[in-house]
């Protein structure tokens, strides 16, 4: 029986770069286009099908390149030079200006005899989420830095000058696109005050006026029939290196969904009929260890927990055409053997390869993050709060220490919880430079670089992977390799297995007559499990390991050892 064709990007392995942390070619300390260039030959002997380009923009660098100025100049990637963009800087350079409608301006209002911003909503990144303009006297909306104001996609205008970007890249040769925060795009009419939920401080949270707005799925409906389904002009691909063309149709489109773990609500962006995306990035998982104060604090978690997440959205409308975006990293997210894993001497290889096996073997399209191959850990707790580069650890920082030093009195306020919780969950230690060998700053820049390479340097790089058949290297390119040839691995339907354990995650996938078994131990410590009474063992084959690459027999009793996983496929038993 032949197999059903699938889109192309369904089966593609998709490689984030943070550019700014890839590579520096000419020196300056921060990574460049040159450097990703010299570096193509090493992604697609990893297995990578696909490159995504965290922004590539000249930036005055308010959020590190997510505030942007222009294209690229001259192949740099950065510039501190400029403010705004140019749309911007004419829209506020006058009430009167044709741009001034392409952003979100309102005046503000006058309590108490004190003039307040037009509502109370705090900025994602701390304080008002707007700021005044001294030229027009009015504010404008920044739902993150002042430096990105909110663009107003209820104007026709700004939507078709949007559409115009899209086509220019895909000209260019762009297989698709990475949409960031695309479920904030539409804002409620009125753009009224927020509840009052924390006591501390008058701007509050807002996102229930600003997330999967009234107008979000028109909008993203609009840019589908208008750029996403349209046929580009014929011209090479640049960002894709596998030889594989996609049809006229067939750009990859995911959308990054924060603040939403609703499924019906995440499903509306995503089904087929709907004519919206692809996939989306969901941040139930990367949640589950966040505090309820703010995602750079930690809580505990639990395995039982982890697995009802992987559980609910790998089975979720499966069958009708719900697709997922697999990621356990990415520029925004702790490294992913420091949070899942264990990243002590002893542990840290072989976690980070169970890891690998726990990613490899979900269905969805699979997304690894720079350096994730290698398995990274996060940079040190001895770091200091100077070490921290990233806008959103600064603020909230600055914030906690005003708030202790005003109710204490004093300047010198105790703020070692917050460091601690930081060196776990930061946003900044995935944005240290490659380790790419043992030379000075690991071989990422002959210059200073603007962010401090992680300490471990000179022995975790990937000259020192690469000729080790036994790194994470090694592994990750092993575990791609299975993953392409076995569909049942990226198409198959889930079923949990041992769903009550607290150490064991367990899980088949079954693919017409093919079916796959994955046990994961994910904790320190041996631990015996009994199959015979959740699934039959004739006929598996091992084909996937992280201890050794011999086959490893399949019996009902399996001892799996510290960090262990296992992968095996058996075909029709009715032959």
């Amino acid at each position: 029986m032949s197999k059903p064709s699938h889109p192309w990007w369904k089966s593609a392995i998709v490689y984030q770069i943070y550019p700014s942390s890839f590579l520096d070619a000419n020196g300056d300390g921060t990574g460049d286009l040159a450097g990703i260039i010299a570096k193509l030959d090493y992604l697609k002997d990893l297995g990578v099908d696909v490159i995504w380009l965290s922004p590539i923009y000249r930036s005055p660098l308010a959020d590190m390149g997510y505030d942007i100025l222009g294209p690229p100049s001259r192949g740099r990637a950065r510039t501190g030079n400029e403010a705004y963009h140019a749309w911007f800087t004419a829209s506020k350079s006058s009430k009167n200006d044709p741009k001034r409608d392409w952003y979100i301006w309102r005046p503000g209002k006058v309590v108490d005899g004190e003039e307040l911003p037009p509502n109370n909503w705090k900025s994602v990144f701390q304080g008002s989420a707007w700021e005044r303009d001294s030229a027009t006297g009015e504010y404008y909306l920044h739902l993150f830095v002042t430096k990105q104001p909110d663009l107003n996609w209820d104007n026709p205008v700004v939507r078709s000058a949007i559409w115009d970007v899209m086509r220019f890249w895909v000209r260019r040769g762009c297989d698709g696109f990475r949409m960031d925060v695309i479920n904030f795009i539409s804002k409620t009419d009125g753009l009224p005050d927020a509840p009052l939920v924390d006591h501390t401080q008058y701007y509050q949270p807002a996102c229930m006026y600003y997330v999967n707005g009234p107008q979000v799925h028109k909008y993203i409906k609009q840019m589908h029939a208008e750029v996403l389904s349209r046929a580009p002009l014929p011209v090479p691909r640049l960002l894709r290196l596998t030889n594989a063309t996609p049809t006229d149709h067939d750009l990859i489109t995911v959308g990054e969904t924060p603040f939403t773990h609703d499924t019906s609500e995440l499903a509306a962006y995503v089904l087929p009929q709907n004519r919206e995306l692809d996939m989306v990035f969901h941040f139930e998982l990367m949640d589950i260890d966040s505090s309820s104060e703010t995602p750079l604090l930690t809580k505990p978690w639990t395995l039982r927990e982890l697995k009802a997440i992987i559980g609910r959205w790998q089975q979720f409308m499966h069958g009708d055409g719900f697709w997922n975006a697999i990621y356990i990293e990415n520029h925004d997210q702790a490294r992913s053997v420091s949070r899942f894993g264990n990243d002590s001497a002893q542990w840290r290889a072989v976690s980070a390869k169970m890891l690998a096996i726990f990613e490899v073997t979900q269905a969805g399209t699979l997304y690894v993050y720079q350096g994730q191959e290698l398995g990274i850990k996060n940079f040190p707790q001895t770091w200091g709060i100077e070490e921290y580069k990233d806008v959103a650890s600064q603020n909230y920082w600055n914030l906690i220490k005003e708030q202790r030093q005003k109710a204490q009195g004093k300047e010198d306020v105790e703020m070692s919880d917050l460091l601690n919780g930081f060196a776990r969950k930061a946003r900044d230690h995935a944005r240290t430079p490659m380790q790419w060998n043992a030379s000075p700053h690991g071989g990422f820049t002959t210059g200073t670089p603007w962010m401090r390479v992680n300490d471990d340097y000179r022995e975790w790089n990937a000259e020192q992977q690469i000729d080790d058949d036994t790194s994470v290297h090694a592994f990750w390119k092993r575990a791609l390799k299975v993953r392409k040839t076995h569909d049942i691995l990226i198409y198959g339907d889930f079923v949990m297995l041992l769903e009550a354990h607290e150490q064991v995650f367990a899980y088949t996938r079954n693919y017409g007559s093919t079916s796959a078994l994955v046990l994961l131990n994910f904790k320190e410590g041996k631990v015996e499990i009994d199959l015979g009474e959740v699934v039959g063992v004739a006929g598996y084959t091992f084909v996937l390991g992280n201890y050794e690459n011999e086959a490893i027999g399949l019996e009902e009793k399996v001892t799996l050892r510290e960090y262990e996983g296992r992968v095996y496929v058996r075909e029709s038993l009715l032959d």
